[in-house]
């Protein structure tokens, strides 16, 4: 199978990563290779991997639609087609375009392709192993992320490894016959766990400088372009239900900057914390409290488009969409009311939802009850030329303090894919299900210290604010204390709600049962608030469904968001019947 590299970014990556190689400057975007032409060194190498991350770009509208349009925070706008109405209803034809699986097979079998090759070049010396561990388990993990996106919509699908030549090839039950998602995810996890290389690259992967992957280019840091192996991993556990080795995973990343010299990565990179001045990612205002005061240029809004120390402490993985290379960015003409075509909004439920938190009322003279609403809400959806518009994927196009584009012909962007938010509620997911509610209720509340706080009175924090008597991975030392004094790497940690100035919600379960499903339902309804429209909310539905044998827990959540849409009861009902059907799949045509 050919690979084909399409794009300029890809061409204009490899000038930057490569410039010792001539015959990488000598391809013209549009080439078709053949292998003998493409797979002869480790130039080569990085070039295709380069190329298939440049494909998967453009996969990053589809990725959204599918995961969110599904769900209950995302629904259509008066441009939207008949198809992405179909998917909102939950009523789609075997016709519509957006459940086409293709664009992902394309890939899949780039990836295919790309890893025989990578094999055959470690065998014939053309590769150091250090090269092939690490770009073999890179392409692999990519592959196993497309393919859980794919059991995660179609249900049961082919599983296919091997480079073929005929993309329609995919759809013979003969040699690839369809696995359920169950065994889809052992088979995803039996692959993805041996691979060699699990670690974030270096500055300089394989010994010399000019091969390695990790730079930064045009001010863009490469390091968090490629899939984090380690979260997809704990993804993977996560919905095998081995909640243990999840959290293992998770954690190794949440500990990732514990013991750095630089004292505000050690406390704030990964670990949902205080602090970090004036590029804090806490939501911020100048006088607490007041709607009117706010900040927009500063704080938790301004992590979807920062590229100082707020990108590097909160995201894990994002693609750089820039106006000078291809592809272009997709997002903007899926969300932009202005210079794109505004296919879809935020839902009424997600709305709702912000309007009904309480934030803290600590400063706030005279209060008692806590002020109204989630200021989350005010830094992801704006009023955009008279349009609710969902601001977080749109913020280097638009500004979260302009209303309209800071350049109409820069249509710069980025595909924000996993972030510390994400990694702090699945992890607490995890730990929840795995027995440990009250850990899992501290992280996405406000924190370590705050749950695990000494009495009234006690100022020795030793066997306090901790929970070094739990097993790994369920340590944390967040003890912050004057006699003795302590700084442990935890003692910043302050909960997701806590970060958005919200009160912790309170929890009323008599048993432990009881404690985990509560504690399960406040991280769903905060997985809401902190990551909507990101791209999760689809699968966190599904996953919790199943894990529960529970499909009201998906169909009343789609019958509330229908309903608050505008459409009948009598539609909105045939579409909640479906879903408790566990009719939760799309129709795998190839």
């Amino acid at each position: 199978m050919k690979l084909t590299i399409k794009t300029a970014l890809l061409a204009s990556l490899m000038i930057g990563l490569f410039t010792s190689c001539k015959k990488i400057l000598e391809l013209n975007p549009g080439t078709e290779l053949t292998a003998g032409q493409m797979y002869r060194d480790v130039y080569d190498a990085n070039a295709a991997v380069m190329g298939i991350y440049g494909k998967f770009m453009a996969l990053a509208d589809r990725y959204i639609i599918l995961n969110e349009l599904r769900g209950d925070l995302m629904d259509f706008t008066h441009n939207a087609d008949e198809y992405l109405r179909q998917l909102s209803h939950h009523n789609v034809t075997p016709d519509n375009p957006y459940i086409n699986p293709r664009p992902f097979y394309e890939l899949i079998l780039n990836c295919n392709d790309a890893l025989h090759h990578f094999r055959q070049m470690r065998a014939t010396n053309k590769l150091s192993e250090d090269d092939f561990n690490q770009r073999y388990s890179d392409l692999g993990c990519l592959r196993s992320f497309l393919y859980l996106q794919l059991g995660i919509h179609y249900g049961e699908l082919p599983y296919v490894t091997e480079a073929l030549e005929n993309i329609n090839d995919v759809a013979d039950p003969s040699r690839f016959p369809r696995l359920p998602l169950q065994v889809l995810v052992d088979s995803l996890i039996s692959f993805t766990e041996p691979l060699p290389h699990k670690e974030l690259y270096t500055t300089n992967i394989s010994g010399s400088t000019g091969t390695a992957l990790n730079i930064t280019l045009d001010g863009y840091q490469t390091e968090k372009f490629f899939i984090n192996k380690k979260v997809l991993l704990g993804d993977l556990y996560l919905w095998k239900g081995d909640y243990r080795k999840a959290a293992l995973y998770y954690k190794a990343m949440m500990d990732f900057s514990t013991s750095s010299t630089n004292l505000d990565n050690r406390y704030l990179q990964y670990k949902i914390g205080w602090g970090g001045g004036d590029e804090s990612t806490e939501v911020i205002y100048s006088k607490y409290g007041d709607a009117s005061s706010l900040s927009y240029t500063s704080g938790w809004g301004t992590i979807f488009e920062a590229s100082d120390d707020r990108f590097s402490w909160e995201i894990l993985w994002a693609l750089p969409y820039d106006n000078k290379f291809k592809p272009e960015n997709p997002l903007i003409k899926l969300f932009s009311p202005i210079g794109g075509n505004y296919l879809v909004k935020p839902s009424q439920v997600i709305i709702d939802s912000w309007n009904q938190q309480l934030q803290n009322p600590m400063g706030v003279p005279g209060a008692t009850n806590g002020v109204p609403y989630d200021a989350r809400g005010l830094l992801s959806v704006r009023t955009i030329g008279g349009q609710p518009t969902i601001t977080k994927f749109i913020s280097n196009y638009i500004s979260q303090s302009a209303s309209v584009p800071l350049n109409p012909l820069v249509k710069n962007g980025r595909w924000f894919l996993f972030r510390t938010a994400h990694l702090h509620l699945r992890f607490a997911e995890a730990a929840n299900r795995d027995g440990y509610p009250r850990l899992g209720y501290a992280l996405f509340n406000n924190g370590i210290p705050a749950v695990y706080a000494p009495p009234a009175g006690v100022t020795d924090v030793t066997n306090y604010q901790n929970t070094l008597d739990l097993d790994e991975p369920y340590k944390f030392d967040a003890r912050m204390g004057e006699i003795p004094n302590y700084r442990s790497p935890w003692y910043r940690n302050i909960g997701i709600r806590r970060r958005a100035l919200l009160q912790p919600i309170t929890l009323t379960a008599t048993n432990f049962t009881d404690s985990i499903y509560q504690v399960e339902e406040g991280l769903i309804n905060e997985q809401a608030l902190e990551t909507a429209f990101e791209g999760t909310r689809w699968p966190d539905l599904l996953r919790v469904a199943i894990r529960r044998n529970q499909p009201a827990f998906i169909a009343d959540r789609i019958y509330n968001k229908l309903m608050k849409s505008g459409m009948s009861v009598g539609e909105a009902a045939r579409a909640r019947h479906k879903l408790m059907q566990k009719d939760w799949f799309l129709p795998f045509k190839f």
